[in-house]
């Protein structure tokens, strides 16, 4: 039987308080309405708030300092709501004293595999005593989770006091520009300012989008990465690998050291013609360093890495999949760059130590398991490419007889490439939606899985709760020691609300 919260006549229904909730929070954005929601109704299943995805604050009175931040960053504009310019965080930067250059940093761009390698590459500056900051986007459940210092998100009281700390300074660029600052900039500027204050001795950036006229780009980065490069936001970054190439390419700065994870061949050397234009090193995965062999192990894959120092042998990481295994390449050779291994310096970085950094990273809704018997699996996929990876490695990882998908994803994107990626893994697939105005209407999405399905393999269940159940059922059917699965995935937010709903954080 399913051990998702179940209505009866003495308890109240958490999964239709849900619903109300969000529907109740008209006003705000629908993101961060959904977020809020979930954490207030099953706060009580979910036990006191634990590792990388935090709840709501327990004190009233911080937790309505966060709720008023949170909707005066959702009166702006939000992050599918872009003005290609960097002329407006470049403003607050110049007001603020320019943060983001009293601190050295790695900028990673790409189209996926930035999150996960970010947090390996803050793991390891952390593992070598390195105080930490991480800009990351988007959240899973908390906003609070995009700044990190020293491997944890910041409190809800930090988040608050940072952002009114700025605010004024806000306000005075706001009313100077002829739009306002982003809710994406505005952060930004928030997880600048935050790694200042704290001080940070490194910081780790994920761009948002592209990378030339990103807000993020107003940072001059020594180390310069560049995760795989896929059709993604075409509709803003262009339509080939190439041209998507060619807007991430503004990370990389005069003289920095560019880290470059194996890329189509058109987006290579658009890459390596701008290392050429500003005087950068390149190293190139398959070449300066790489993977020189993975095993699958118990929880995740032992691997021998060779980075621009030498092979590094014996590196347990608990992740899942061959591509987190080139991102774990990448996070090595980035982290070398940033301490002069393979310029300044010849030896490689302490194994021990290296070893210890990988053994601790987490990275939730990347192949995360938050449910046993049967297993209930969550993968934030939600492009092709994400997909064939996330595909590749649950038949690597899992010795699934039946796996059920549940899948909502959202309109903007490439759901029927992100299904037939899918299809050959899935025994039957949920269709949904998640509660952002961005998801991609349950029927909308259900007749296109049918197109690649068939009807047969095909339910469509609008509420995630109810796909959910549904999708535990299905997978219970083949009995308890059978070997069912569930896979839920398609969107950061749709797996950020099952997350909340199986009682993770």
């Amino acid at each position: 039987m399913s051990d998702l919260p179940r209505h009866d006549d003495q308890q109240p229904d958490p999964l239709g308080s849900f619903d109300e909730i969000i529907g109740a929070e008209t006003d705000r954005d629908p993101d961060l309405a959904v977020i809020e929601a979930g954490s207030r109704t099953l706060r009580t299943q979910g036990g006191p708030p634990q590792g990388e995805a935090p709840a709501r604050p327990e004190d009233p009175e911080v937790d309505q300092a966060l709720r008023e931040v949170e909707g005066e960053l959702a009166g702006r504009w939000g992050e599918t709501k872009l003005e290609p310019s960097v002329s407006r965080i470049s403003a607050l930067m110049d007001v603020l004293g320019e943060p983001q250059r009293a601190y050295p940093a790695v900028h990673i761009t790409g189209t996926n595999g930035k999150t996960s390698t970010a947090r390996m590459i803050e793991a390891l500056l952390g593992a070598f005593e390195l105080r930490t900051g991480r800009y990351t986007s988007p959240h899973v459940q908390s906003i609070t989770e995009r700044i990190s210092l020293d491997g944890a998100p910041i409190s809800a009281e930090r988040f608050v006091e940072t952002y009114r700390d700025i605010k004024a300074y806000v306000e005075m660029v706001d009313a100077a520009q002829e739009y306002r600052l982003s809710f994406f900039e505005v952060l930004t500027g928030m997880a600048y300012a935050a790694f200042a204050d704290a001080p940070v001795d490194a910081a780790v950036v994920e761009v948002g989008m592209g990378g030339s006229w990103d807000a993020t780009n107003v940072i001059d980065a020594d180390v310069a990465v560049v995760t795989p490069i896929d059709l993604d936001h075409t509709d803003r970054l262009g339509s080939t690998p190439g041209e998507i190439a060619g807007e991430k390419a503004g990370i990389v700065k005069q003289g920095a050291t560019v880290i470059m994870a194996q890329q189509p061949v058109d987006a290579a050397q658009v890459l390596l013609k701008r290392a050429v234009e500003v005087d950068a090193t390149v190293a190139r995965e398959g070449l300066e360093f790489g993977v020189v062999s993975r095993q699958v192990a118990v929880g995740g894959q032992l691997l021998t890495l060779r980075g621009l120092g030498g092979e590094y042998t014996e590196v347990y990481l608990p992740l899942h999949g061959a591509h987190q295994a080139h991102n774990a390449a990448v996070a090595l050779a980035a982290v070398e760059a940033f301490f002069g291994v393979g310029a300044q310096r010849a030896e490689p970085l302490d194994i021990d130590t290296v070893r210890k950094a990988f053994a601790s990273v987490a990275s939730p809704g990347r192949l995360e398991v938050v449910r046993r018997s049967p297993t209930v699996v969550l993968d934030a996929a939600h492009n092709p490419a994400g997909a064939r990876a996330a595909a590749e490695a649950i038949g690597e990882a899992f010795d699934f007889s039946r796996l059920i998908g549940v899948v909502g994803a959202s309109g903007d994107k490439d759901v029927r490439g992100l299904l037939e990626a899918f299809e050959p893994i899935f025994a039957e697939v949920v269709v949904t939606q998640n509660s952002s105005h961005r998801s991609m209407d349950a029927d909308e999405l259900a007749a296109v899985a049918v197109e690649v399905f068939g009807d047969e393999r095909v339910q469509v269940e609008p509420r995630l709760p109810d796909a959910l159940e549904a999708a535990i059922t299905l997978a219970e059917e083949e009995g308890e020691f059978a070997g069912g699965g569930v896979l839920v995935t398609g969107s950061v937010i749709t797996v950020g609300e099952a997350r909340l709903l199986l009682g993770k954080g």
